[in-house]
């Protein structure tokens, strides 16, 4: 297909929607929090597991997705994880109980595992390589749209309903379901392994279960089934490290872990988004229960955050071929880490326009500068032909940081039951947090200044009368876009000098 043909309009259609699904739950749940916990009268480690449950299921089984679509059809795949994405968001929305809602975002969790890597791998393989760049291009900023609407209308359903952030889903999976079967080609990767690493897939969501449940449930305190919990499931991830060793189709190929570039980038990950992941969870519930923000203006609070990567994440990628992206990667860490401070200031009667919105721009000037040489140095990092592999483990890295993070930090800090509903309480715990996530985030501009090299000068052009040898495709059958949860990762064609 070639951009602007109205078959390549409709692929666009259904793509950026399906993925905008997993983005929108991604954001909007976290307004709903104190709405719904106090509906079902959950304490706050039923808030965990609601923002938990759908990470723990989209990270163990997002590899495991592309997977499945390169072997059995990107186009069926990513409609089987629309098809569940709704089915599951129905449970959510008339979920009884906090342990119901749980569940049903676990089963979320699942669908968008299986249609976000078809998202992007469907372009990859119907546009014609002339164009693919530019497509990709549109469907993030398309998402990217997505990403930045998703808080403003998660405020304004909270305001009528929490259970309608659920429900809208409903709507948009059938348009998205339409559209892919009327106008999506199918296609598949012929050359992907014979088999799929099963076992491998049900160690690593058990393991990251079980050591998830033990972490949450420790701010309850500490007995027989927190210690036997993450003793089992450190087992299961021990055995899940074993079997990848050993499989000649593994989800994981721990030999890209040879390369020390690649190890620091994902420890640089690993840091970066255990604070994001934290950050943003408390940051909404805080503006509610202390500032006493309504769920609309609460949602929208981040919103500069995400302007700020829409316009300059895109430059701050170009200045990183030109300087290296490791002098970026550090200062935007920096910039991070003084946002999450300047969210000290925020306490009762808290002014928007004084207290909150320096701390979100300060923070967006942070992962503006930050996402693109980050996603750049993960994709050069990894060895020629493995790129879309190299993404989709570092978007796995990001996803498992928020969780264990969204587990352990607000256990530190004191934040457990129903002690959320106390704003003194909420806010002593949520100081301590930010603490803890700018500790993370320094943690994060250290690695990447003591263990990323720096960028090699670019080599001189040499003259030659011979053609230019063409450059085959990034796979990107498992790159994924993924808003503040995960890095935003976006496939690049070499090119050829």
């Amino acid at each position: 297909m070639r951009m602007g043909t109205a078959p390549a309009r409709w692929v666009l259609l259904a793509t950026v929607l399906g993925s905008s699904l997993v983005m929108l739950d991604a954001t909007v749940v976290n307004v709903a929090l104190p709405r719904l916990g106090a509906d079902l009268g959950a304490g706050f480690d039923g808030l965990q597991w609601v923002v938990n449950a759908y990470t723990l299921t989209l990270a163990a089984f997002i590899l495991l997705g592309g997977s499945l679509g390169d072997h059995y059809g990107r186009r069926r795949v990513f409609q089987i994880g629309v098809t569940w994405f709704a089915v599951a968001s129905v449970l959510c929305g008339f979920a009884p109980t906090v342990e119901l809602l749980a569940l049903g975002r676990a089963l979320q969790g699942i669908g968008g595992a299986l249609l976000t890597p078809g998202s992007l791998a469907i372009i990859a393989a119907t546009f014609d390589p002339a164009d693919r760049n530019r497509a990709v291009g549109a469907w993030s900023a398309l998402g990217g749209v997505a990403g930045a609407v998703g808080p403003f209308a998660g405020g304004w359903l909270v305001e009528w309903n929490w259970r309608a952030v659920f429900l809208v889903n409903l709507p948009l999976a059938a348009v998205v379901l339409l559209v892919s079967a009327r106008h999506v080609p199918e296609s598949s990767d012929p050359t992907a392994p014979k088999r799929i690493d099963i076992p491998g897939s049900v160690l690593g969501a058990a393991g990251l279960g079980l050591l998830t449940y033990g972490l949450i449930r420790a701010g309850s305190g500490l007995d027989a089934l927190v210690v036997g919990s993450c003793a089992v499931g450190c087992v299961l991830l021990v055995a899940f490290v074993l079997v990848q060793r050993r499989s000649d189709h593994p989800l994981v190929p721990l030999d890209m872990f040879a390369s020390r570039q690649f190890t620091a980038i994902n420890l640089v990950t690993f840091a970066t988004y255990a604070a994001l992941g934290v950050f943003f969870f408390l940051l909404v519930l805080d503006l509610q229960v202390v500032a006493g923000f309504s769920p609309l203006l609460a949602g929208t609070a981040v919103l500069p955050t995400t302007v700020l990567m829409l316009l300059l994440s895109a430059r701050a990628g170009a200045l990183a071929d030109r300087v290296g992206a490791r002098p970026l990667m550090i200062g935007g860490l920096l910039l991070a880490t003084a946002g999450v401070l300047l969210t000290l200031r925020v306490g009762p009667d808290a002014s928007y326009v004084t207290h909150v919105l320096p701390a979100v721009i300060v923070f967006g000037l942070g992962l503006s500068a930050l996402v693109a040489p980050l996603t750049a140095t993960v994709l050069s990092s990894a060895p020629a032909g493995h790129s879309g592999v190299a993404s989709g483990v570092n978007n796995a890295v990001a996803r498992v940081a928020g969780l264990l993070a969204v587990a352990v930090i607000p256990v530190v800090a004191g934040l457990s039951g129903a002690g959320y509903t106390d704003p003194d309480s909420f806010a002593a715990g949520f100081r301590m947090a930010m603490l803890i996530s700018a500790v993370l985030l320094l943690v994060g501009a250290v690695l990447a200044a003591v263990l990323l090299r720096p960028a090699a000068p670019p080599p001189a052009a040499v003259p030659t009368d011979e053609p230019l040898a063409e450059t085959a495709p990034v796979d990107v059958s498992k790159c994924t876009h993924c808003g503040f949860n995960a890095p935003q990762l976006q496939p690049h064609e070499a090119s050829p000098r």
